[in-house]
Parts: C-alpha cells; sequence; structure tokens
C-alpha cells in the first residue's frame, strides 16, 4: 500500500459528521407547563419530564396540543448538597412531535419540544423549619 492510499482525513465508524453529540439526561422531574391547547383553551397542567438536553425535552401531558405549539415549562430544581437552595428553571418550547399513549386509552401524550435558547433560572427562597 502505497501512502497515496492511506487517508489523510481520521473517521469514526457512527460519529455524526460535525462530530458532535447532544446529551440528553432521562429523569424524571415534576415540571407545571402552560401554553394553549388544541381547541385553543389555556391550559397549566402538572406533569413530568422524562429527558432533557440543552436543545430538546421530552414530556407527558393529558392536555391535547397541536405541532408547532409554543408551551412554557416551569421546573423545581431541589436543593443538593451541592446547591444551597432550590432553584425554578423557566423555559419555553415548541411542540415538534407527539406520541399518544395508547395503553392509556389515549388520554396522555408524550411530547417532544425543541427548546428555545433562552431561558430563567430564578433562585428560591429557602423555607424555615
Amino acid at each position: 500500500m502505497s501512502e497515496k492510499d492511506i487517508s489523510v482525513n481520521p473517521s469514526i465508524h457512527g460519529a455524526s459528521k460535525d462530530g458532535k453529540r447532544e446529551r440528553a439526561f432521562e429523569l424524571s422531574l415534576p415540571a407545571l407547563v402552560t401554553g394553549i391547547d388544541a381547541l385553543e383553551n389555556r391550559f397549566r397542567e402538572k406533569t413530568l419530564i422524562t429527558s432533557i438536553s440543552s436543545e430538546e425535552a421530552r414530556i407527558w401531558l393529558r392536555s391535547q396540543v397541536s405541532i408547532g405549539t409554543k408551551l412554557d415549562i416551569s421546573l423545581d430544581i431541589p436543593k443538593t448538597l451541592i446547591l444551597e437552595s432550590g432553584l425554578k428553571l423557566q423555559l419555553t418550547g415548541t411542540v415538534r412531535l407527539i406520541q399518544t399513549d395508547t395503553s392509556q386509552n389515549g388520554k396522555k401524550q408524550l411530547i417532544s419540544l425543541r427548546l428555545d435558547k433562552k431561558f430563567k433560572l430564578i433562585p428560591v427562597a429557602p423555607t424555615i423549619n
């Protein structure tokens, strides 16, 4: 094999072209979701976030929403050993995929959201016991 046969551009099998891979965290965090449903009524629903990354989130909703709908999400981040007091994370996203859970007679939907770049992180005042 000559030197001309050796590629100067290394490649990694299965890697994306740009080399970036968004890391999503699988979790179960309580969330408050508000927005406009498919019938154009305002709704407010307590639910769970099942997965989140810097670009996407997945949530369960009973409210019927449409693709393209903007939703507001508020997450309570509890205090930990590292975090001295809790935080409230407020973000918005656009519905991009809807999956109906047939095991629950179609009453819940798994919603995939494309998250906006802007968010608010608000400190929560510590409670006195």
